[in-house]
């Protein structure tokens, strides 16, 4: 079947008839640790075949809070920063102290500890006092 990818770490499949222009914005996308990463892997081909650049900063948790500071000028770059975090959903309020552009805050199942099975990190991600969250 023509113009079908199967994009296997988002576990989705894109058709597209024609190939996407980059005529939007930029994307970053970014993963707290590696089980986060089918999620961010589906925001970031859904912000590609929407027509964004999108560059993607993976496994800078805050467990080592290094990490995500050695990313700030591709995260400062970006038009909007997207950030899957599972466990207690701490990353996306970090990042959107560093930033000043748009976090979109995209809470995901993974996790142990204080998880909750799940229900831990989108009950955390939405009580953030980051007002760009």
């Amino acid at each position: 079947m023509g113009g079908v990818t199967w994009h296997p770490q988002a576990r989705c499949l894109v058709w597209q008839a024609e190939p996407v222009k980059i005529t939007l914005g930029k994307v970053c996308v970014v993963s707290a640790g590696t089980s986060d990463l089918p999620v961010a892997e589906e925001a970031a081909v859904t912000a590609e075949v929407m027509g964004n650049e999108v560059d993607r900063v993976y496994d800078v948790g805050v467990a080592g809070l290094h990490r995500i500071l050695g990313q700030l000028d591709r995260l400062q770059s970006a038009n909007v920063v997207i950030v899957a975090a599972g466990m207690e959903g701490a990353l996306p309020s970090v990042v959107a102290g560093l930033v000043a552009q748009p976090v979109i805050a995209v809470p995901t199942s993974v996790g142990y500890g204080a998880s909750f099975q799940g229900c831990g990190s989108p009950c955390w991600a939405c009580s953030t006092v980051v007002a760009a969250v």
